[in-house]
């Protein structure tokens, strides 16, 4: 593997991405993450103008009992973003964390990670970034940053007001066909959908979910023609 260390910020707050020591089945991500450009992860991209609210993703790999998985959280119903949906966990960037273009996208992710989910961000290993990309219904402009749970910790839902559950999903679920299927909204959107942990994964989260398993590799045919009705609520 070709060692790729990359520091960002200053002496004290730095903030290393690298893939030192990472395990060998996430070499597909890591070069995907190196190459893949944002028209093909959606064609949802961010506005020319500048505009859209700058928010990260932690998209956290470990190795649980199953082989390699997926750190997922459930939003809390009462939330106005995404209400009850699956997602990484992740939320808008704060002053402190930094410059958008370097280090905020970093720190936001491992701060909101810690916030909804408990986990210490010392054991978590940066080892890419992907293309940033728009969610149109929110005007969020999303990095999604990619983690290695090197060393992990427990986690859990810190505040019920944000968070209604996390869970670990195994990556051979997220490729099983029988767990995929194209889910579609009432507002005509269509994409693809996970039926995994108990959970529906949709939208924003499943579509880089998608990406990642197919850049990487990983996707195995499934039936494109099996569809899921989202609510109008959704």
């Amino acid at each position: 593997m070709t060692r790729t260390d990359r520091t960002y910020g200053d002496s004290v707050t730095e903030v290393a991405v690298t893939t030192d020591g990472l395990p060998d089945w996430l070499t597909p991500v890591e070069r995907a993450a190196q190459t893949v450009a944002p028209e093909q992860l959606s064609r949802f991209l961010p506005p020319a103008s500048g505009d859209g609210r700058q928010s990260a993703v932690l998209v956290l790999f470990g190795e649980g009992p199953q082989g390699p998985e997926l750190l997922l959280m459930e939003r809390a119903s009462s939330l106005r973003s995404h209400p009850g949906q699956p997602s990484f966990p992740g939320g808008s960037l704060d002053p402190e964390d930094g410059d958008p273009a370097t280090t905020g996208p970093l720190r936001a992710a491992l701060r909101e990670a810690e916030e909804e989910t408990g986990l210490d961000p010392s054991g978590v290993q940066l080892f890419g970034v992907l293309p940033r990309l728009y969610i149109p219904v929110s005007g969020f402009v999303v990095t999604s940053v990619l983690g290695w749970w090197r060393t992990p910790t427990p986690v859990g839902v810190v505040d019920p007001a944000e968070t209604a559950r996390v869970f670990t999903v195994p990556v051979a679920d997220l490729t099983d066909p029988a767990n995929r299927a194209t889910a579609h909204h009432p507002s005509g959107h269509h994409g693809p959908a996970f039926l995994v942990g108990s959970a529906l994964v949709w939208g924003f989260t499943a579509g880089v979910i998608d990406r990642i398993l197919h850049f990487a590799g990983w996707e195995r045919p499934w039936d494109r023609s099996k569809q899921v009705p989202l609510d109008w609520r959704a």
